[in-house]
């Protein structure tokens, strides 16, 4: 008999106490690390040296906000003294190849 209330027990502790627990205890440690990422002013993985996608945050030029439907762009690359277009692609290097079977 006390082997089933042991094993009553333990399902019991398995099934509706420990996932309660778990889920308090990561919930709490989860809000701290981001709360600790925030106060460094990191982004959502911590700080970001050298940021691929140009200045944020203060350096990042400040103006009025586009209107419904338009696009504001922060840089235009400068053209190249011909025109628009690069020299026009005239196809690729011809590579011979045999079909192994």
């Amino acid at each position: 008999m006390s082997v089933w209330l042991t094993l009553l027990f333990s399902f019991f502790l398995i099934r509706y106490v420990l996932p309660s627990l778990v889920r308090a205890v990561l919930g709490g440690f989860v809000r701290q690390q981001v709360h600790k990422a925030q106060q460094q002013g990191g982004g959502p993985f911590g700080p970001m040296p050298g940021n691929p996608f140009g200045p944020q945050g203060p350096g990042r030029p400040t103006g009025p906000p586009p209107a419904p439907g338009q696009v504001r762009v922060d840089y235009v690359p400068p053209k190249n003294g011909k025109g628009e277009r690069p020299t026009e692609f005239r196809g690729g290097e011809y590579v011979d190849y045999e079909e192994v079977k």
